[in-house]
């Protein structure tokens, strides 16, 4: 290896040049991703405490969040291409205008009376769907707001676990002095606040219409499809990732969470359940921190062996302890899961070319959620047949099996870190 050569890897593996990160873009759209993510924090406590006190059970919880996941997962793709196509904030912000109006439908039928559990689900969906067209946008517009990607998902990730921590617990204190249609009408104003950041950004376009952003050329919606997929699958460490998790979502992340969930609600109460989701909010804030200052040259095998502290969450369940150290072990999850999250993202941001990122995450965010829902919604059920603790068992067995896969594969362990 030439002297030069050796000096271009230092660059590669050392820090970034120092670059701003707070720029007035990045503020917009940290304020919109921040206002929005708290209001989507706060839902699942309303919706998980609304259903259980209408009396559907664990099942109707797994129904509800089935509802929201589902169309998400099955849109999401579609969503990709029409970020592309039309410009990432223009699709972000008809998606914040949607959920606004679908959203402010969910509270109103919560103040009228108790919605009937078909009701509840046909809204979330909509909101699901308002979010597929939303989230292939925020992996095209960070790397355009933020010359530090890595730094730049990180103190997104933050802020996400911020939310994480107060959104709980307001929803907590706003269901104990109120009803779920306080929550569930302050999470559409969120929409509404974030909508108005985007639409103030100058940055990013808005993308001309009817032609995919940066093609500068018409292209048939068909054409756009089959060019993200087949940038998806060209890496293989990216679809060797995607496919580990959908094993993992369907008996992993899916039992644990609708089992996790009723079983917190029904043994300690909404209250608890909401201080020991702030816990898991917490240790994601701590991963994020982390994950600003430690640059691992391999991020997927370092994100994967950190991955492994998810397994405590279900773990703590299932072991009935107390609820402060059920709330311990939510904390050190979500430190795993957050450095996983920065390092996954980061590494598909800079190894993804700008023009075909929207649906190149479309297709990654698509194959991870979409066996979610089902793990979801048949938790109930299985739980009703073989117990909830052996699903919970399950659960954490396959978090550390899916770290176990991960690293086994040598293009995800090997994958080394670029600077965009």
């Amino acid at each position: 290896m030439t002297g030069a050569e050796k000096a271009r890897e230092l660059r590669a593996d050392g820090p970034p040049p120092a670059v701003p990160l707070w720029t007035a873009d990045f503020r917009l759209f940290f304020a919109a991703r921040t206002t929005s993510l708290l209001g989507d924090a706060m839902l699942p406590v309303a919706i998980t405490a609304a259903v259980l006190h209408a009396g559907y059970g664990a099942s109707g919880v797994g129904y509800a969040l089935a509802a929201l996941v589902a169309p998400f997962a099955a849109l999401i793709i579609f969503g990709g291409v029409l970020s592309d196509r039309f410009g990432a904030r223009r699709l972000m912000v008809v998606s914040d205008a949607a959920r606004l109006v679908f959203q402010s439908a969910l509270a109103l039928l919560f103040l009228l009376g108790t919605p009937r559990l078909w009701q509840i689900l046909v809204l979330l969906a909509l909101v699901g769907a308002g979010s597929a067209l939303f989230q292939p946008g925020v992996a095209s517009v960070t790397p355009r707001v933020a010359r530090d990607v890595q730094k730049a998902n990180a103190v997104l990730r933050v802020s996400e676990s911020v939310t994480l921590v107060l959104g709980p617990s307001l929803a907590g204190l706003l269901l104990a002095a109120s009803s779920p249609a306080v929550v569930v009408a302050l999470d559409a104003v969120t929409y509404a606040v974030s909508g108005v950041c985007l639409l103030l950004l100058r940055a990013v376009p808005m993308g001309p219409g009817g032609v995919r952003e940066g093609a500068g050329v018409p292209s048939s919606f068909r054409a756009d499809l089959v060019e993200g997929w087949r940038e998806f699958t060209a890496r293989t460490w990216l679809w060797s990732v995607i496919v580990v998790f959908m094993l993992w979502q369907l008996a992993g992340a899916g039992p644990a969470t609708t089992l996790g969930n009723s079983t917190l609600v029904t043994d300690h109460g909404s209250t608890t359940f909401g201080l020991v989701m702030s816990s898991l909010g917490a240790g994601s804030v701590l991963g994020g921190l982390v994950a600003m200052r430690l640059r691992p040259r391999r991020p997927l095998r370092a994100g994967a062996l950190a991955m492994t502290l998810w397994a405590l969450m279900p773990l703590g369940v299932a072991l009935g302890l107390s609820a402060p150290l059920v709330a311990v072990c939510y904390g050190i999850s979500g430190i795993g899961g957050a450095f996983w999250i920065v390092m996954f993202h980061t590494s598909v941001q800079t190894h993804v070319p700008q023009e075909v990122l929207g649906r190149v995450h479309a297709y990654d965010a698509a194959g991870s959620l979409v066996m979610k829902p089902v793990g979801q919604a048949a938790a109930g059920p299985l739980a009703g047949v073989v117990g909830t603790v052996p699903l919970l068992h399950v659960s954490a067995t396959m978090a550390v099996l899916t770290c176990g896969l991960l690293l086994a594969i040598p293009a995800v362990r090997g994958l080394r870190r670029v600077e965009r």
